[in-house]
């Protein structure tokens, strides 16, 4: 039988949805994933036999075909265990096709049966807002559901979404109300209010900060600069909240988000080195929710 589920594979900074085929058919037992998989990805045959196994399901010994549609669309991560494990239940008759219409499956399998969190929640939910449900691991489901009309359904092990999907049990989508988040940004490490003296160079950046303006800072080493950077962004007005989502966008896909922060909410600075390349100074390109293209790293602070 073959069976369809839809999941998300990241390029750069944006997520693309792939389609999961899974086929089972006669012949020698074999388990094979096709459709331009990295290592991560062709490695997920053996996690998800134990998960299937150790979650209580019988693991089929047939030939088993996984097409990971584009084709030609590298496919990169262990966010695809998920899918394809319930699509080999669906193809199994364990769970309906219907279960599985209009929903985004992602998450890393343990050999247990436990979903592990991925690094991509937020670019997933940015793709996918108001037109389908997401079911990933519950610190997962709180980041993509910053994104205003995110359903983000928690689910902690394998048993549990089979559970959901089958209607048996009801889990609700994760809630995150935004403006409380940015209404208590986080403080910066390095307070402005620490500078004594450089009276001239604190009023031209609060000038700087109040006008939204660049500022060119030139001395000698130690007089300083850097020090003064590393101040400005505690001066500067609250993130909006595509700004924020911006940043976190980035924070994201690095793997950088801590648990329970689901967004960053304080201005970001870097210290880049003089002989940085364009491509790494900016970044690559994420998709905002307004739908227009934004550069990478969000409007931060850089010093050189």
């Amino acid at each position: 039988m073959l069976a369809k589920v839809l999941s998300a594979a990241l390029v750069g900074l944006d997520a693309h949805s792939v389609e999961v085929e899974v086929d089972i058919g006669g012949g020698l037992p074999q388990f094979a994933v096709v459709g331009l998989p990295d290592a991560t990805v062709r490695e997920s045959r053996d996690r998800v036999r134990a998960a299937l196994k150790n979650s209580g399901f019988s693991f089929p010994l047939k030939k088993i075909t996984v097409n990971l549609a584009p084709a030609g669309l590298k496919k990169e991560g262990s966010g695809l265990d998920l899918p394809v494990a319930l699509g080999i239940l669906v193809a199994e008759e364990v769970l309906l096709p219907e279960a599985l219409r209009d929903r985004v499956l992602v998450g890393e399998l343990s050999l247990d049966g436990r979903i592990k969190p991925v690094v991509r929640a937020l670019s997933i939910g940015l793709a996918f807002r108001r037109t389908h449900q997401l079911v990933l691991l519950e610190d997962n489901a709180a980041e993509a559901a910053v994104i205003e009309g995110v359903a983000a359904h928690p689910v902690r092990t394998l048993p549990e979404a089979v559970e959901f999907l089958s209607g048996r049990s009801m889990i609700p989508p994760v809630w995150v109300d935004r403006r409380v988040l940015l209404a208590a940004p986080s403080l910066p490490e390095d307070d402005f209010a620490e500078v004594v003296g450089q009276e001239h160079a604190k009023r031209a950046l609060e000038i700087a900060a109040a006008g939204g303006h660049n500022v060119l800072m030139v001395g000698p080493p130690g007089s300083g600069k850097t020090m003064l950077a590393r101040r400005l962004p505690g001066i500067l007005p609250a993130m909006e909240p595509e700004e924020a989502i911006e940043a976190t966008c980035v924070h994201s896909v690095a793997g950088l988000l801590g648990a329970g922060h689901p967004l960053v909410t304080t201005r970001l600075f870097r210290a880049p080195h003089h002989s940085i390349s364009d491509a790494g100074l900016v970044g690559r390109r994420c998709r905002a929710p307004s739908g227009r293209s934004v550069l990478g790293p969000s409007r931060g602070l850089v010093s050189g």
